[in-house]
């Protein structure tokens, strides 16, 4: 085996968060039904014994909001109804799927913010910093 692949055997069975570990897959392939998959690549399966209902996510990192509106409905026990054969159209309202960008370069980083480029506005004339006398 390669260093990589020993890496990757490793982080298959100990990391839960870096996508579907050898249990997740064990699971799945005993007590699992494809149901369908999305635009994304995540595929989706049902247990009936159990009742319960999984997704394995498209590229290895398990990133929750990226289910879309009407897979989402079905793995929360919303609707039985599998979207791949309802013809699921999103609403208008729906917004597509956006990572979350929280400690990368793209973050969101308001006016005014330590990180974000630029100067601080100056304080208007309604304030007075407090100095002792």
């Amino acid at each position: 085996m390669a260093q990589s692949g020993i890496k990757q055997f490793l982080t298959e069975i100990l990391s839960w968060w870096g996508g579907n570990t050898w249990g997740t897959r064990l699971w799945i392939r005993r007590f699992g039904a494809y149901v369908g998959s999305d635009e994304f690549g995540n595929r989706y399966y049902y247990d009936k014994k159990h009742d319960r209902r999984y997704v394995t996510y498209a590229g290895g990192y398990a990133d929750a909001s990226a289910i879309p509106p009407g897979w989402h409905g079905w793995m929360h026990h919303r609707t039985d109804v599998v979207p791949a054969e309802a013809k699921y159209e999103p609403r208008a309202w729906e917004k597509p799927h956006q990572p979350n960008l929280t400690g990368t370069a793209a973050a969101y980083r308001p006016e005014g913010s330590l990180l974000n480029t630029g100067e601080r506005p100056r304080v208007t004339g309604d304030y007075q910093a407090w100095s002792p006398e």
